[in-house]
């Protein structure tokens, strides 16, 4: 079985947490015998060489569809179908604001994706793209697969919520590696009992009001993350509100190895954001044993049940509240051995490669 992975052109530019879930399942897909190349959306890609597509980023149908409309191969996509109309909708001022007014999410969608053409000079690349927008393209590209693989069903439930379709799909987890997160890992004693932040440092990842609730306190708080090509001047924000805190460290992207050190040295680790459908540092973490403050908006209650500490990203007084609980208490017992026994990439490459299977025996009957 020869399978193309097709991902965003940025992937490794600006590294996400698809960049790990790609990387990761490609990884333990090969140990079950499966060739798996990796290819970006912009690059020349010989379909015929494969047996199966595999895209991911469904929010982005521009970097897909003239890929799928290039062959007849079939092709499955990993929806990763992150909502960020909330995040837009209350904290864009000026034009952005009254346009988060008028418009529905994907039509939002479309402006941003034709701005960042002008902007970042990221060419709009399917003609079907630009005359039928978001919405349809999305819904063409989900009816078209052979399957959807989201990240939870939760996740696949808010897909056909908003685009009514009905396709099959399979659970594939979001996941940790136990080969890079385990106890066999010395804590960096430098982050002892801090609060730890990991993610890319943008808007929806709510950053500046976790510096916000921190303030004040006596936590020092650690964020790890590059920001984000299209939010720097939030990143700018961050830092300077930061350095006048006082307990707020940055650090740029680091190696898994390092920041599994760190993870067994902090006591907390914060995504507030106002979209998750998962949160791979959140499990990274918690299999380390950190106490978890989540939110609850997206998929993270599928995956952390009451296992976490959950808050409101709009909401400062609900986030300090959260981290000061999470900090107090002690870790959370069963959540690393929930993790272990639910959420490794071994367990998704099994379920990618199950859903594989059903595709390809259904074409070849």
């Amino acid at each position: 079985m020869k399978i193309l992975m097709i991902a965003r052109s940025t992937l490794f530019s600006s590294p996400g947490g698809d960049t790990t879930q790609i990387e990761m399942t490609a990884k333990y897909l090969r140990e079950l015998g499966v060739q798996v190349d990796i290819q970006l959306s912009n690059e020349h890609l010989k379909y015929n060489d494969y047996d199966l597509l595999h895209f991911f980023n469904i929010i982005r149908p521009d970097d897909i569809l003239p890929h799928v409309q290039s062959t007849s191969q079939p092709y499955v996509i990993s929806t990763i179908f992150v909502d960020y109309f909330e995040y837009e909708k209350k904290n864009r001022g000026g034009v952005l604001k009254v346009m988060n007014s008028v418009f529905d999410r994907d039509q939002i969608e479309y402006i941003k994706t034709l701005a960042r053409s002008v902007k970042n000079k990221e060419k709009i690349k399917s003609g079907y793209y630009l005359r039928h927008g978001q919405h349809q393209s999305i819904k063409y590209l989900a009816e078209n697969a052979a399957m959807l693989l989201p990240n939870s069903h939760s996740e696949y439930q808010r897909f056909v919520d908003l685009y009514k379709v009905n396709q099959r799909y399979q659970k594939v987890v979001n996941a940790i590696d136990p080969a890079l997160f385990n106890n066999s890992i010395e804590p960096n004693n430098d982050f002892k009992d801090h609060v730890l932040c990991v993610g890319r440092i943008e808007g929806r990842k709510n950053q500046l009001n976790l510096i916000k609730a921190l303030q004040g306190t006596d936590l020092h708080l650690t964020i790890i993350g590059k920001p984000s090509p299209n939010h720097i001047d939030y990143y700018h924000q961050c830092k300077q509100l930061g350095a006048s805190a006082g307990n707020v460290k940055f650090i740029d992207h680091i190696h898994h190895h390092e920041l599994a050190s760190l993870y067994q040295a902090a006591r907390v680790h914060v995504l507030p954001s106002w979209f998750e459908t998962t949160g791979l540092s959140s499990l990274e973490a918690g299999v380390l044993d950190c106490n978890l403050v989540i939110t609850r908006k997206g998929d993270t209650e599928e995956y952390f049940q009451n296992m976490a500490y959950y808050c409101e990203p709009d909401d400062i007084s609900s986030i300090r509240e959260a981290v000061l609980k999470a900090w107090r208490e002690p870790v959370v017992p069963q959540l690393k051995e929930y993790i272990l026994a639910n959420y490794t990439w071994q367990h998704a490459a099994e379920q990618t490669l199950a859903a594989y299977k059903i595709v390809l025996e259904n074409r070849d009957s």
